[in-house]
């Protein structure tokens, strides 16, 4: 019997970690939705029933267990659309071991099955901690047309994509948990391309959605023909069923392709959706964020609304005796603009009171960053108060120039539960928020070309101690995520004193960000997950 022509589903799903029933019920509604727009093939991500990465629940003999169990419910579940393939990603316990898995279910049972072979251990990923790889091909037929499965990682390098090629393979299905970062949707394309190129098979590639903890998982699902041409796209940050055609020869025909956004669209909105997942899954009822006037403050404040809606957020301005008067005036602006509750708590009573209390010991010592500090420890811990009487999230501020060189105080303005900003360089602050009010007008402009302050001292401005912005993100950029030398740095055309303190800066305040909440991975290396330096290191370059 010959082939037919066959629809292909996508399902770009936003599985909840750890949540097998919801997950499970996320894959049957796709298959009945694919099901009837007659679709005879679903792909679901990688580790679509546990969610993606489940790190250490994965060592838990219990965990194993009920993904299993789950699996086995699901399986009986989907015989009610007959004829239709469902692959689920799954952990397995296999004579091998652990292995990160996908099974090929039709009409109630396993017809086939893959392990990983490429385990990624790097960046962000650890999977060797926790499973085997696999070596086998996995290729299967249905309605005359065969396909070879493999997973994420695997698609980066030669092996597994030949593998089910050299065993038969027409179409090559790919199912991934690929977090997010710059230029990423891109470097994707262009990577399975190169497979296509030795392998000349058509491949369709689905990407899980959402957020988890540090990471985003952007969607943007996507087909090429044998000749490397995307033929259809889904959107990014979005969750949604995709379809895509294949001839009775094993070709893709064109389908429906999402435009690509700009790099400004999507660290918008994988921020945006990073801090609603964040925020939902772990069942908060809502945010708080301290409100100061400046740029990074507003850019965190139109995100969260943007994301929660104006009613789960709440902005407290707590000026002191150097807040400028225009940052109480951009301050209630910019929260009038986005119609959140605001509220202004002046913090010069108790920070007097700490001084006083403080007064002898400091007799005879002259006024420096302690000083400062106090400042942004009690703004802290009234935010902190208000978290804990109204079970809200209180969400820091501070950016990835800043929590490079240790611009921020420990407990102070690092006070809080979730970083929306850590892994945003001050440069693309401005270029964020730029993009924001281009949506519609929030953020008053006077925010966005103000010298940047903190407000700590009589006319302080933050290029009195760090080199321009512009300098300084360029640097952190070269030697944090590139890995480049101080000398490469300064062949490059940097001044070698800027330099040498820049990364003086990121080696000493290692202590400080090891203690700082966990914020949203978008460029290429993020303080955090793929960041991990001893604070105790002698080692200087």
């Amino acid at each position: 019997m010959g082939a037919s022509s066959q629809t292909i589903a996508i399902a770009q799903i936003n599985p909840l970690l750890g949540d097998l029933p919801g997950n499970a019920q996320l894959i049957s509604q796709a298959a009945a939705d694919a099901f009837a727009k007659g679709a005879t093939v679903l792909i679901t991500p990688e580790l679509s029933l546990t969610g993606y990465p489940p790190e250490d629940l994965l060592l838990r003999p219990a965990f194993i267990e009920a993904a299993q169990e789950e699996l086995n419910r699901l399986t009986l579940e989907l015989k009610q659309f007959p004829g239709l393939v469902v692959i689920v990603g799954h952990p397995k316990r296999t004579a091998a071991g652990l292995q990160n898995y996908a099974s090929v279910l039709r009409d109630g049972q396993a017809i086939a099955g893959y392990a990983k072979q490429e385990l990624p251990n790097h960046e962000v990923f650890d999977e060797v901690r926790y499973f085997v790889p696999g070596d086998q091909a996995c290729v299967f037929e249905n309605a005359g047309i065969r396909y070879g499965l493999i997973l994420c990682e695997d698609a980066w390098h030669v092996g597994p994509a030949k593998q089910a090629h050299d065993a038969g393979a027409q179409v090559l299905l790919v199912l991934n948990a690929s977090p997010y970062h710059l230029q990423k949707e891109s470097l994707r394309i262009e990577v399975l391309r190169k497979q296509l190129a030795l392998n000349k098979m058509s491949l369709v590639y689905v990407n899980a959605v959402g957020g988890q903890d540090e990471l985003v998982f952007d969607g943007g699902s996507f087909a090429l023909n044998s000749q490397g041409q995307v033929v259809m796209a889904m959107p990014q940050f979005d969750v949604g069923l995709g379809f895509v055609n294949l001839n009775p020869a094993g070709e893709l025909e064109q389908g429906q392709i999402t435009p690509s956004q700009s790099i400004e669209a999507q660290a918008y909105q994988a921020l945006v959706l990073g801090v609603r997942d964040y925020v939902h899954k772990n069942r908060f009822p809502g945010v708080i964020i301290g409100l100061s006037g400046g740029v990074d403050s507003a850019l965190v404040l139109a995100i969260a609304v943007d994301a929660l809606g104006a009613d789960k957020v709440r902005a407290v301005m707590m000026p002191s005796r150097y807040t400028a008067d225009i940052s109480w005036i951009d301050a209630r602006e910019m929260a009038n603009n986005l119609g959140v509750q605001y509220d202004e708590i002046p913090i010069s009573g108790p920070v007097d009171a700490l001084e006083k209390s403080l007064a002898e010991q400091f007799q005879g010592l002259q006024p420096d960053a302690t000083e400062e500090n106090i400042q942004a420890r009690v703004r802290g811990t009234l935010l902190m108060a208000l978290s804990n009487k109204t079970g809200r999230l209180v969400l820091t501020t501070g950016n990835k120039s800043e929590m490079a060189v240790g611009y921020c105080t420990l407990y102070g303005d690092m006070a809080g539960g979730f970083a929306v900003i850590k892994d945003i360089p001050k440069t693309l602050v401005y270029r964020l928020c730029a993009y924001r009010n281009s949506l519609g007008s929030v953020i008053p402009e006077r925010i966005l070309t103000r010298a940047p302050s903190a407000e700590l001292r009589p006319d302080q401005k933050d290029q009195d101690s760090l080199p321009p912005y512009a300098v300084l993100d360029a640097i952190v950029e070269r030697y944090m995520e590139q890995n480049q030398s101080i000398g490469q740095i300064v062949a490059a055309g940097f001044d070698s004193e800027s330099v040498e303190k820049v990364t003086r800066l990121i080696k000493l305040n290692e202590y400080k960000r090891r203690q700082a909440p966990p914020g949203i991975k978008v460029t290429t290396r993020a303080f955090g997950r793929d960041w991990r330096y001893p604070i105790t290191s002698q080692f200087r370059a």
